[in-house]
């Protein structure tokens, strides 16, 4: 039964059974190789993509329940490594070995979506579930905090950009 979603922003249909997880339909039929399979049982986090935002471990999630949703992996963050976390952990230079860091990344995005200013807590416990095997969390953690300035540096340069652009209109 065909499944229909956007990823990355696009408009996808699958035709796959119904219970294939998520993740295989990424790597297998759509070509998402950024997504990791680590565990297969969500407990390490390599599979982390948004579901409507969302960090979700895409190794247990059927494909029929993404229909209608959108579904953003590693590589709908940005094209270009421009997304505040990706050049957070460019700067920080947090990959050890790698594997992990597309979820991490994801897992990431997804707390400073929610919390703009996390504390060292706060990413403790949204990270918590994502295992690095190189042991780089406290990269991790400084990245995120990098991160978060990134963007509010971003969000400050949009509303000024948003001001200047009304007062031209005025």
């Amino acid at each position: 039964m065909p499944v229909t979603f956007t990823l990355n922003g696009k408009p996808q249909t699958v035709d796959v059974s119904p219970q294939m997880p998520l993740l295989w339909v990424l790597r297998d039929s759509l070509g998402m190789t950024g997504t990791k399979f680590g565990c297969g049982m969500a407990l390490c986090g390599c599979c982390t993509v948004h579901i409507n935002g969302q960090p979700i471990r895409s190794c247990v999630t059927p494909i029929s329940t993404v229909a209608g949703k959108s579904v953003t992996t590693i590589e709908g963050l940005s094209s270009d490594n421009s997304h505040p976390v990706q050049r957070a952990w460019i700067e920080v230079d947090v990959p050890q070995c790698g594997y992990c860091q597309s979820g991490q990344i994801m897992t990431a995005a997804g707390l400073l979506k929610k919390t703009a200013h996390p504390t060292d807590a706060d990413i403790d416990e949204a990270m918590h579930g994502n295992i690095c095997r190189c042991g780089t969390y406290q990269a991790i953690r400084h990245a995120v905090h990098v991160a978060a300035q990134y963007q509010a540096a971003a969000n400050r340069n949009a509303t000024v950009a948003e001001n200047v652009a009304e007062g031209d209109a005025a």
